[in-house]
C-alpha cells in the first residue's frame, strides 16, 4: 500500500521540483508495560531520554517544499527477536528476524532502489551516519550522503594519510595492508575543528524560520575517513567533513561527513546538511494531526497497519495542499477538463430552460400538492379624516 501512495503522491511533490533527499530517521512511542510488540527500555526521541518505547525505523523522500515516508518498520529489539512466546502472542512473522537500526534502513534503502524511486542524497543523523558499514554500503549503490557524526570520528586531516605498505622481503606474499606509526595517526574531528584558524569559519544561512532566517557558523575541510583503514589495502577517497560551531558556543555543535562533489559550494553543503529538518515535519504532523502515536494494540499487524493508513492520510493532504493554492502555490497542479457531457442534468434538479419565476411561466402546470394560487383582495385605502 505504502508503494501506492508513493506512486499517487509522489509526482505531486516533484511539480514544485525533482527529489532531492531520502531522509533516514526513527521515531519513537512511548509505552508502559512489555506486552505491546517491540517495547522496550531505549532511546525515545520524542521523550529525548532512555524509556519504555517503541521505534520505527522510516525512509522519506523529500525536496524544499514536502516530503513522504516511503518505508516504515518496526524495530525488534534482540531480547524481544529471541523470546518465542511473545513473538507468537504479538503475532510476528516467522520471516522477521533481529536487525540493527542501521541494517534496516539500509534494507529500505535497497528496496527503494530497486523500485525505481526518484534518486537523493541520503542524509542521516549520527545515530546512523556512525555506522561505517552503512555508509559503505550507501555509496556501494552509487547514492552520495550527508551523514552526521560524533565528534570522536577519527579522520585524516587534509595532506595526511596512512602509510603504505613495507616493501617485500622476497619471500612469502608481500605486505598489501595501509599502516601507521607514531608521526602518522588520525584525529578526531573535534580536535580538527578546535585546531582550525578563525579564517576558516564563515556564517551561512540556509532557511527561512518561522521567526528569521536560520543561521550559523560553519568550517568545511577535505579529510579522508580514518576507521580501520590500516585492515585495508587502499586508501579511502576523500570527503567533506562540515561542522557547525554556533556563535558564543563552547565547542562545535554538529558534525557531518559528505560524499558530494568537491565542487559543490559551501551554502550547497550545508543546505543539505539541514534538508534533514523535512523530517521532523513529518512526524510532528503524523502524531498531532494524524493519531501516527494513538496505537492501542499490541500486533505486529495491527501496528504497521495502523501506520500506513495514516501515511496515506498525510499523502492525501499533501497531494491536495499541491492542488489548492494559495495553501501551496508552489505545486499548483493543473487541473483538467471536466469529464460532464454538455446538457447534463442532476436527477432532482430545475429544469435550466424554465423561467427564474413561476409568475413569469404562463404555461406552467399546476402542481397537483399544492393549493391554488389566488391573487390577495384589495387593502382598503386608509382614509384620514380632514380637520
Amino acid at each position: 500500500m505504502l508503494a501506492k501512495v508513493g506512486e499517487m503522491v509522489l509526482p505531486a511533490i516533484e511539480r514544485s521540483g525533482p527529489i532531492e533527499a531520502w531522509i533516514i530517521d526513527d521515531t519513537g512511542f512511548p509505552k508502559k508495560g512489555r506486552h505491546s510488540v517491540g517495547v522496550t527500555r531505549q532511546y525515545c526521541g520524542q521523550l529525548g531520554k532512555q524509556d519504555n518505547c517503541q521505534v520505527a525505523v522510516t525512509l522519506s523522500l523529500a525536496n524544499h517544499e514536502a516530503s513522504l515516508p516511503v518505508a516504515y518498520r518496526l524495530y525488534l529489539p534482540e531480547d524481544w527477536a529471541k523470546d518465542q512466546a511473545r513473538r507468537r502472542k504479538a503475532k510476528v512473522p516467522e520471516t522477521i528476524a533481529f536487525q540493527t537500526k542501521p541494517e534496516i534502513a539500509l534494507e529500505q534503502i535497497k528496496a527503494a532502489r530497486a523500485a525505481g524511486l526518484p534518486a537523493g542524497v541520503v542524509l542521516m543523523d549520527a545515530g546512523y551516519g556512525n555506522d561505517t558499514r552503512l555508509r559503505r554500503e550507501v555509496t556501494a549503490l552509487s547514492m552520495s550522503y550527508v551523514a552526521g557524526i560524533g565528534p570522536n570520528t577519527s579522520v585524516w586531516a587534509p595532506g595526511m594519510g596512512p602509510l603504505p605498505a613495507p616493501p617485500g622481503k622476497g619471500t612469502g606474499r608481500p605486505p598489501k595492508l595501509l599502516r601507521r606509526d607514531e608521526q602518522h595517526q588520525p584525529t578526531s574531528v573535534k580536535a580538527l575543528a578546535l585546531s582550525l584558524s578563525a579564517e576558516a569559519w564563515q556564517t551561512i544561512t540556509w532557511r527561512e524560520g518561522t521567526a528569521d532566517w536560520l543561521a550559523s557558523r560553519f568550517a568545511r575541510q577535505r579529510v579522508r575517513p580514518a576507521h580501520r583503514d590500516n585492515e585495508l589495502s587502499e586508501l579511502r577517497p576523500e570527503e567533506w567533513l562540515l561542522i557547525e560551531w554556533p556563535e558564543g558556543e563552547a565547542e562545535p555543535a554538529k558534525y557531518w561527513l559528505a560524499t558530494l562533489p568537491e565542487d559543490i559550494t559551501f551554502e550547497a553543503l550545508v543546505d543539505f546538511a539541514k534538508l534533514r529538518w523535512r523530517i521532523e515535519r513529518d512526524y510532528q504532523e503524523l502524531k498531532q494531526e494524524l493519531g501516527l502515536g494513538d496505537y492501542e494494540g499490541r500486533g505486529w499487524r495491527g501496528f504497521h497497519h495502523h501506520a500506513i493508513l495514516c501515511i496515506a492520510a498525510y499523502g492525501f493532504l499533501i497531494a491536495e495542499r499541491g492542488a489548492i493554492p494559495p495553501s501551496a502555490p508552489a505545486f499548483a497542479a493543473q487541473l483538467s477538463g471536466s469529464a460532464i457531457p454538455d446538457g447534463y442534468r442532476p436527477r432532482g434538479a430545475a429544469n435550466p430552460t424554465r423561467a427564474a419565476h413561476p409568475q413569469l411561466d404562463r404555461y406552467c402546470a399546476k402542481t397537483p400538492h399544492r393549493r391554488s394560487h389566488q391573487d390577495p383582495a384589495g387593502m382598503p385605502s386608509l382614509q384620514i379624516g380632514g380637520p
